[in-house]
Parts: structure tokens; sequence; C-alpha cells
């Protein structure tokens, strides 16, 4: 998740939302800061590599945790190559001379560099480029504000937010499942929860302050842009194949260089900044189920100099340069994938939420004083999501759902093969202990002392 995320999507999301580019992200934020609390929840109560896998595996059940983290798992070996091969177009439209198919080797090899230097570099790496993100974000915002008050663009009015003429909920939740792409990273900072100064309670806060933030700029940039769009109705009949719908705000707003500054900025933040961090929670969520013996042991290898997983790293970095390379030649490679990602993505949004209603039920000692986050927000979550995933890309739900039936017929010969879903530290008594209302972590300090 990075500042100007919308950059590269932006008329993806515009055509999606029928001009109604700032709510679709108004819409997406709201959902994304009711999963957070979720997220907090179970970060705090089980705060272990995995995070979606690990919530359902101990909240709901290990299979369910398996079939959660299968389905999760197509979503985060998809990210890294979608990200190389977004970045990879945008270079290609600053130096068209360059083959797209090197900028998409280029950007798998560096971040895997990068991450297997280890956690400290990843972040060093990521200040640098928030700091580049909002330099570029305010010259935008500048540039177009002052253009549209010299009479550019279609001038102000409220339609980016709200038309009247457009506006259907269906509209708006199938806008809002494109533009979710924008906000995926938030739930990799539950992936760091036992590496992170401060542990869990630090990750949740962190995930709160990262998307009300990016929430607010994502809706200034698109709102701003939205005005800046001049043929509005050819943007929404032809769409954005080329995915430069933003940069020609841009020059509309303040001449070709601003332009090319947009797209190289879209490039490095892309392929730097958020694939760092989405490489980084891919291999460690194949490292979570590789130590509950539900994926190769060769993948459970952890660093002893860096404490990070190493063959994860490699395998996630070899995984995305077969992918990106391969969708480079196509030419839906970039839609199809991001349709696949926001699928995968939303339905384990759904899981964390029905992972908190899951434990409150059997913790007979939930405490009343904790009834909105408990309660209300989980439901909330899943309606608004359920109405998200509803209204996606049709494809999308097909594939996905392919997926998880064959994530379903392994835990099947799992099972008949004596090797049920089991989660690390968590025995046959243990999984007692939580159906009694415990989690594993209080049944074990309970029955030691």
């Amino acid at each position: 998740m990075v500042a100007i995320a919308p950059f590269g999507i932006f008329g993806s999301v515009f055509q999606a939302s029928e001009g109604m580019v700032a709510l679709a992200y108004a819409v997406g934020m709201v959902a994304m800061m009711v999963t957070a609390s979720a997220y907090g929840v179970m970060t705090r109560a089980y705060p272990s590599a995995g995070s979606v896998y690990a919530y359902a595996g101990r909240a709901i059940s290990p299979s369910a945790g398996f079939l959660s983290g299968w389905t999760v798992l197509l979503d985060y070996i998809l990210v890294p190559g979608l990200l190389s091969l977004v970045a990879a177009a945008s270079m290609t439209a600053v130096w068209p001379g360059v083959p797209l198919w090197v900028w998409v080797v280029v950007f798998v090899v560096v971040n895997a560099g990068l991450n297997l230097r280890g956690i400290k570099t990843t972040r060093l790496v990521n200040k640098i480029f928030l700091v580049g993100q909002l330099a570029v974000l305010g010259v935008y915002l500048a540039a177009g504000l002052l253009a549209l008050a010299a009479g550019a663009g279609r001038g102000f009015s409220w339609e980016p937010l709200y038309s009247s003429s457009h506006f259907q909920i269906g509209v708006v939740a199938a806008a809002v499942s494109v533009g979710m792409l924008s906000f995926l990273g938030f739930d990799a900072l539950s992936t760091l929860a036992e590496d992170a100064r401060g542990g869990a309670r630090q990750v949740s806060r962190a995930q709160i302050a990262a998307l009300g933030l990016t929430g607010v700029l994502f809706i200034a940039q698109t709102f701003v842009a939205g005005l800046l769009v001049e043929d509005p109705t050819k943007l929404i009949t032809d769409g954005d194949p080329a995915g430069t719908a933003f940069y020609d705000t841009a020059r509309v707003a303040a001449g070709p260089w601003l332009a090319t500054l947009t797209a190289l900025a879209t490039a490095l933040s892309w392929g730097l900044a958020n694939n760092m961090v989405a490489q980084v929670a891919t291999s460690r969520l194949l490292y979570a189920m590789a130590r509950d013996r539900q994926l190769p042991a060769f993948l459970a290898k952890i660093s002893p100099s860096r404490s990070v997983p190493t063959n994860g790293i490699l395998l996630t970095a070899a995984i995305s340069l077969v992918l990106g390379l391969f969708m480079a030649s196509r030419a839906d490679g970039i839609s199809l994938m991001a349709s696949l990602v926001n699928f995968g993505a939303i339905l384990s949004f759904i899981v964390v939420n029905l992972s908190v209603l899951a434990r409150n039920l059997r913790r007979s000692e939930e405490k009343v004083a904790g009834w909105w986050r408990s309660w209300v927000l989980p439901v909330a979550g899943i309606a608004i999501l359920s109405v998200v995933i509803v209204n996606a890309n049709v494809l999308a739900q097909r594939l996905g759902f392919v997926w998880l039936g064959l994530g379903v017929l392994i835990l099947l010969g799992m099972t008949l093969a004596g090797r049920r879903p089991r989660l690390a530290g968590l025995t046959d008594t243990d999984e007692v202990g939580v159906a009694n209302g415990q989690t594993a972590v209080e049944y074990g300090a309970v029955h030691r002392a």
C-alpha cells in the first residue's frame, strides 16, 4: 500500500465507477478500516506469522485455516508479479526503447536482493520512497488545483464523489472491487507481528494509521484527477487499456514534465516500495504453512543471520518472474492478474471478520464491553465486502473458486492420508481448550501453572 497507488489504476476505477472514482475509494476506505479493526483483534490474540491463515486456523479450525491460507496464497503469489508488471509498463512509458520484459526482471531481482538483507533494509527503503511519493503527490495536487482554478479540465463539481445520473450500488461496488488493489499491503503488516518492536498492539495501530492516512490521500488525488479528465464519457466507454489516464490528467494540469514525473513515481512505488512488502509477506506465509507441515519443509528455513525466510523469498521471486514474463505477453495480462488479486484479497478480508465472530462464539467469557469491535464491526465488514465481491469481475470469481476447489481436494487428500492440518503450537488438547473458550496461549498458561 503506497500513497500514490491510484496512479496506476485510476483509469480502470474511473471507468468502473462511471466517473465517481473518489466515492469508490471512500467506500473502500470504510471497508478497510472496519477490516483493520478485525485484524487488530486477531493480531493481539494470535501474533504469529501467516495472517488470515493463522487467524482462521486458530479461531475456527486448522482445516479452515488451511483453506483460508490456500485461498490467500493465490493472492499473495500473484501480487509481486502484478506489481512488477505494472511498474515495468510505467517504465516502458517513460523509456519506450527498453523492452517490457527487461524491466520485469529488474524489479523482481532487485526486490529479492533487498528482502534477503532483512527487515531493516525493507523499512529503510520504504521510508525513502514514502518521502518521494508524498513529494510527487504534493506537486500533483498543487498543480492540479491551480489548473482547475485557471479553468483547466471540467472545473469544480462533486461528480467524482457523487453523480445522480450514474449512482447505483452495483456500480460503486464494482469500482471498489477494482480500487481495492490500492489498499493491499496494510494486511501484510500483520505478518510482521512476531518481528515488530512493540508486538501485535503496535502492528494494529500501524494498520489503522496507515489506512486512515492513505485513504484520505487516495480520495484527494482521485477527486482532483477526476475533475481533470477532459473527456469522461470517452474514458468510461473505452476504458484505459494503456494505463495512462492519470498521467493524462497530469499533462492537463502542468504539461509533459508532470506526466513523466507521475509515471516514473508509479513505476518506482509499485515496483519497489509496495513490491518489497508484498514479496516478504508472501515468503512469510509460505514459511508459516511449511512450519505447520502444510507445504514442503524447505520453505520453513529461516536465515540465522538475517532472520528472513530465505527459500520462501527465492521461490516467491521465481514465481513472480515467470508470471510477470508470461502476463507481459498477454494484452489483458495486467487486468486479469489484478482481478484475481482483488478477488482473493476481498475473500480473505471476509474470512478475517468471520474469524473474529468465531472466536467470540468460542469464548464464553467474552466481555459485553467489547461488543462494538467484537460483533458490530465484523458483521458490517462482512456485509460490505460481500456486496463488493458479488459485483467483482466474473472471470476472476470463476478462477478464484476453481483455485479454492483445488484446495478442497488437497485438504481431502491430506485428511485421507492421515495428515490432517495442524498449526504449530496447537495440540489436540489445546484445541479442546479453544473450543471451551480459551485461546491456545491462554489454555497453555493455565495448565502449566
